[in-house]
């Protein structure tokens, strides 16, 4: 494979998951980690990603309020819209990090009244621009790598609250795994979220569907809503309108 391909390649794996892995883009590309180490090195001196130890993240999902950066935003716009249909007046809500829950965020309308309990404090700061919307920021150790609140603080705040409808993004979602992350603190907060909630909304642009990443979060069966850019009616939805709602 030439550099130029390898480069797409990995620029393409950093938008759809934030975060990638020297060690994974190795086997995946069949190459050497030096030679993926210098392939990283070179697209953050371009500017196309930022480099940390052991791998890569997403430009636009650390610097989500640079809007015309976010990848795929028209479709997490698309998302965020299908979203807001579930939110009845007075219902409380729980959210969870990541582009599209910024999206949703940004297009909560400014009369329905709501709590939205949250552990991204991306997602508290734009949702404090809607009037009609009670934020409470769950607290714990902010993770420099997903911009969520982590740790055992915030699993045990979770522990103590009940809410309507949890949201939350997917690194990786198939028919066989279930929803998937690479990141051992967030499945732990993910999961925590999910106990909390009496509905599970999860959400999803079409490139992350039928991609597995290394840590379990929950199966199919925990999941009541799958919101994704897709019209419901997609061949590629089918199999999962088998066991849950998509929209």
């Amino acid at each position: 494979m030439l550099k130029e391909e390898r480069h797409t390649y990995i620029i393409k794996q950093i938008n759809l998951h934030n975060k990638v892995l020297s060690s994974d883009l190795s086997i995946e590309l069949n190459v050497s980690e030096d030679t993926i180490r210098r392939d990283l090195n070179e697209l953050a001196e371009s500017g196309k990603v930022l480099k940390v130890y052991g791998g890569a993240l997403s430009k636009s999902f650390h610097y989500p309020f640079q809007q015309n950066d976010i990848y795929a935003r028209e479709s997490k716009k698309e998302i965020a819209r299908k979203v807001i249909g579930l939110i009845q007046p007075g219902m409380v809500l729980l959210a969870g990090g990541g582009t599209s829950l910024i999206e949703l965020a940004r297009l909560m309308p400014e009369n329905l009244h709501c709590t939205v309990f949250t552990v991204s404090p991306l997602v508290a700061l734009e949702l404090t621009e809607r009037s009609g919307v009670d934020v409470i920021l769950i607290g714990g150790h902010l993770s420099k790598n997903s911009h969520i609140n982590t740790g055992a603080l915030t699993i045990s705040i979770l522990a103590d609250i009940k809410v309507d409808l949890c949201i939350l993004g997917t690194n990786g979602l198939s028919l066989e795994e279930g929803v998937t992350d690479s990141d051992w603190e967030v499945v732990q907060v993910k999961k925590a979220m999910i106990k909390a909630s009496q509905k599970l909304a999860m959400v999803s642009i079409a490139e992350k569907l039928n991609s597995v990443q290394k840590m379990k979060v929950c199966g199919l069966n925990a999941i009541h809503y799958l919101v994704t850019d897709l019209d419901p009616a997609d061949k590629m939805l089918q199999g999962y309108s088998k066991t849950l709602t998509v929209l």
